[in-house]
């Protein structure tokens, strides 16, 4: 697949690949530090080549193909890319999967552009996962070396380089908590998470079901699965969520 830029100006540049077939479209948003070239995000390509279905994946800037740095980026910054993604290289309204940190910016694109979602898939949603780390997962150590530093590095489950947090990520996810208000989904949508992940509790995925309304939205926890969700039956789960969306 032909890997593509969308010039946004400013020197952003996101990487996509983008492929054709009927609508509605699928739109996969990938996690933190994540590529589009990711196991979940190919595994749908595949799914919606067979299917003749419209498919988009992209690198959010500071990401795989994409023009910046990591560091530099925000969850604001990172949800203006989706919006600039769908708005742009979609036509319609769309089916958004949400892996991870993708799950917490396709909630934030729900109460943006409702009009241009038909259902949310999300897939280990880690909504508000900047408070998560800010109050649990940062040291007091970590936490006033990221006030006097403006960084901190912790460990990476993707690369042997460590992560760099930055005080901008924590402090701009506070202004885009989506857990602290009703959260009103006009759509189908369908929240899929493992209990054995170690890096969004299902306690979070049971606190989201509750605090979302909707007249369709489901909650399926998978016994034993990890935070990547990528094994054969999960993968089969995340196929059969979309199609069970868009047939709603």
């Amino acid at each position: 697949m032909e890997t593509r830029h969308l010039e946004l100006g400013n020197g952003r540049s996101l990487a996509y690949c983008r492929t054709k077939g009927q609508q509605p479209g699928v739109v996969f948003l990938g996690g933190l530090s994540s590529n589009m070239n990711g196991t979940k995000a190919l595994h749908l390509e595949n799914w919606a080549k067979r299917d003749g279905r419209a498919y988009l994946r992209f690198d959010y800037t500071g990401h795989g193909r994409s023009s910046g740095r990591f560091e530099d980026g925000c969850i604001s910054d990172w949800t203006e890319d989706a919006m600039d993604a769908v708005s742009r290289l979609t036509d319609g309204p769309q089916v958004v999967v949400g892996s991870s940190m993708g799950g917490w910016i396709g909630l934030i694109l729900a109460t943006r552009i409702p009009e241009r979602m038909l259902g949310f898939v999300g897939i280990a949603a880690a909504p508000d996962f900047t408070e998560d780390f800010r109050e649990f997962r940062l040291s007091e150590v970590q936490l006033a070396a990221l006030e006097k530093d403006g960084k901190v590095e912790v460990p990476s489950d993707r690369s042997d380089n460590p992560m760099i947090i930055t005080k901008r990520l924590i402090d701009d996810g506070m202004t885009n908590l989506v857990l602290k208000n009703p959260l009103h989904l006009p759509f189908p949508a369908r929240f899929l998470q493992g209990t054995a992940d170690e890096d969004v509790n299902q306690e979070v995925a049971i606190r989201l079901l509750g605090h979302v309304t909707g007249t369709d939205v489901r909650l399926h926890l998978v016994k034993g699965a990890d935070h990547r969700f990528s094994s054969p039956d999960c993968l089969l789960l995340i196929e059969q969520s979309v199609e069970s969306v868009l047939a709603a």
